[in-house]
């Protein structure tokens, strides 16, 4: 059976979009001496057509001192991970997350029970840029620990098929986050690429120590939401636009048609601390 790391190393390496490298490498030159790694990931890996989507990318820093001139800026990244921004090149548009190459190693594993990183690091990402074979190689360690936290974070129920421990291990993931996915959206993610989370699956489960512990999802829940609303107020002071993308990601989504006003965007805090409650109590994010 082939190693996971072996199997993480092929998959992040796999070509892309010129276009996603050139942006991936635009991100990266914004912050000279401190870039590391840009990571994609997201459910734009599965599109063909790239235009009018958002693509989802994760910059990977040295440290938040040397990549942000502004005090506030690295520590607000660093109390709460990660800091979010919009990007625009070449007529696509992204958001991309900040985070250090220590923190970024740190929330791919079962240390956290944040589950905000390794949820999505299990999942198919792309490296497309790195500073150095250093770098790439430590970006690709970080992501092999995506797996097997986010399996052994579950537990496998005995007798359960592989896709199965896949299915309820992101639907569990899913219910710790705000979310405006539907409900079947954890199970498409497996049923897309059901060949690769058997084989990652097999790899990652033995990585698991018989010691490893599942369970503690009831606190990850209650932790997760807060986590998001601040996360969500933090995004009105660092992400231009914010209030805006979180409109157009919930009715992409969740089917909504919501629409912001100009008080929304001048006091985007505001808005969204005033906006989240309401779409929970409607059912359009969980």
């Amino acid at each position: 059976m082939t190693g996971l790391s072996d199997l993480v190393r092929e998959e992040v390496s796999t070509p892309v979009d010129p276009r996603v490298t050139a942006m991936a490498t635009a991100i990266a030159t914004q912050y000279p001496g401190s870039a590391r790694a840009v990571l994609f990931y997201g459910s734009c890996l599965r599109e063909s057509e790239l235009d009018g989507l958002m693509l989802d990318f994760y910059l990977i820093v040295s440290n938040y001192g040397d990549a942000f001139a502004k005090r506030w800026m690295a520590a607000a990244n660093r109390l709460i991970p990660p800091n979010v921004f919009p990007f625009q090149h070449d007529g696509l548009i992204a958001k991309y997350a900040v985070l250090s190459e220590a923190d970024f190693d740190r929330l791919n594993g079962p240390e956290t029970r944040n589950v905000s990183v390794w949820a999505r690091f299990a999942q198919p990402s792309r490296l497309v840029w790195a500073v150095d074979d250093t770098a790439a190689d430590r970006a690709i360690a970080a992501v092999s620990r995506a797996a097997p936290a986010l399996l052994a974070a579950a537990g496998r129920v005995a007798g359960e098929d592989m896709l199965d421990w896949w299915r309820r291990a992101f639907s569990l993931t899913y219910s710790v986050e705000l979310r405006a996915e539907r409900t079947t959206r954890a199970g498409s993610v497996v049923d897309a690429e059901p060949d690769r989370y058997r084989r990652f699956g097999e790899a990652a489960a033995a990585l698991i120590p018989d010691t490893a512990r599942s369970g503690g999802w009831a606190r990850r829940r209650v932790e997760g939401k807060l986590l998001s609303i601040a996360r969500l107020a933090k995004a009105s002071l660092t992400y231009a636009g914010g209030i805006d993308y979180l409109a157009w990601k919930i009715n992409r989504h969740a089917g909504t048609k919501i629409e912001i006003k100009p008080w929304q965007r001048r006091w985007p805090l505001v808005a969204a601390l005033t906006l989240v409650p309401r779409l929970m109590k409607t059912g359009a994010i969980r």
